[in-house]
């Protein structure tokens, strides 16, 4: 058992299914008392009743309040995890751009907001983002995704370095691959890049709590990914010239 979390006040946006279920499923077998949120209610009160938890479903932008009710006052764990996977290219809709934005991004923002005045009076909170690693390197055929994961790491990174010395702890979650939905709908391009290596969400959930107890910031499931990560920083033309020839075979294969 991690002590960390053991009765701790837990929120899991977006557990309806996937990494958010795994990672409710887990937090409520190490004792945590887990608020499992999601926009489909049937598939919050599915996984909350399976877990012993509280089904708060909603938009994942507005339920810290009544989450907090929920927690009895107090909300100790947050994990940002909603979003959404949006492919395309730069001609992709406003509205596809803005709805990206909005969850991949500002819900993170707004849960945050919400959260800290309580977490820095109290000199304690921890904050879970579930980014992707195409938050730190790309994903081909999807500008949306990876702009706003990128977004998304960079408001965590924020977090952590503006807050820790006052208690905040901050973990980013940067899997590839991961057999959920999402992954299926990638489709050609998933096949492609994320499918090969594929874990399960039961795997990213080992991962974090893995990080918890080391108090890590970045929380990297596939660990080949650190070393894209430095090679991506240590030589970009190469790196981009590696990704366009992903990019040239997926656009031959489709």
């Amino acid at each position: 058992m991690v002590e960390a979390v053991q009765d701790a006040g837990v929120v899991v946006t977006g557990a309806g299914g996937g990494i958010g279920a795994a990672l409710a499923r887990r937090f409520a077998a190490e004792g945590a008392r887990v608020v499992v949120n999601d926009l489909d209610a049937d598939r919050a009160k599915a996984v909350a009743g399976e877990i012993g938890g509280i089904a708060v479903p909603g938009d994942a932008s507005a339920i810290v309040a009544e989450a907090r009710d929920a927690l009895g006052g107090t909300v100790d764990v947050y994990c940002a995890n909603a979003g959404l996977g949006s492919g395309g290219t730069e001609a992709a809709e406003e509205e596809v751009w803005a709805k990206a934005w909005d969850l991949n991004v500002m819900a993170h923002v707004r849960a945050a907001r919400a959260l800290l005045p309580d977490w820095l009076e109290r000199g304690e909170g921890r904050f879970v983002s579930t980014v992707s690693a195409a938050g730190l390197l790309t994903m081909i055929g999807a500008a949306p995704y990876s702009v706003t994961k990128h977004g998304a790491f960079a408001f965590a990174e924020w977090l952590s370095l503006t807050y820790r010395h006052r208690g905040l702890k901050v973990h980013a979650i940067c899997p590839q691959g991961v057999r959920t939905d999402m992954l299926t709908a990638s489709g050609s391009a998933g096949e492609l890049v994320l499918a090969p290596t594929a874990i399960d969400p039961e795997d990213v959930a080992d991962a974090l709590f893995e990080g918890i107890e080391n108090n890590r910031f970045l929380i990297l499931p596939h660990p080949e990914v650190a070393g894209y990560y430095r090679a991506r920083a240590a030589e970009p033309d190469r790196w981009l010239a590696g990704m366009n020839h992903i990019q040239q075979k997926w656009e031959a294969g489709r």
